[in-house]
């Protein structure tokens, strides 16, 4: 499965964006796919997951203001982020995982002005 992320840019304090991660190769449904997120100087860290039943799970830091979801016929998962903080400012990137296998994607920029 090869993973690429789009829908970044540079948005202001309160503004919304969403965040694509479109996947080739067979089998997405069957994988448990995240958004993960790092910001300079700091290390890769959870936003959301959801499994291949669609339970989602978030990090505390965006829970409210952010909602995963897939799209299983358009082998695509997307991340509304709502409100957003400069503390948002960070490259997102996509995941999948399942099978024995651990897929990542390259990152997509999301920078909040104050």
């Amino acid at each position: 499965v090869q993973l690429q992320a789009s829908g970044g840019g540079l948005v202001q304090a309160g503004e919304s964006l969403r965040l694509s991660c479109a996947a080739s190769g067979s089998g997405f449904s069957v994988y448990n796919m995240g958004w993960y997120r790092q910001a300079p100087g700091k290390e890769r860290e959870l936003v959301a997951t959801i499994t291949s039943a669609g339970s989602t799970n978030y990090g505390d830091s965006v829970k409210g203001r952010f909602t995963i979801s897939r799209d299983n016929a358009k082998n695509t998962m997307y991340l509304q982020m709502n409100i957003l903080k400069p503390e948002d400012t960070a490259v997102y990137y996509c995941n999948a995982r399942g099978w024995g296998n651990d897929f990542w994607g390259k990152g997509t920029l999301v920078t909040v002005s104050s």
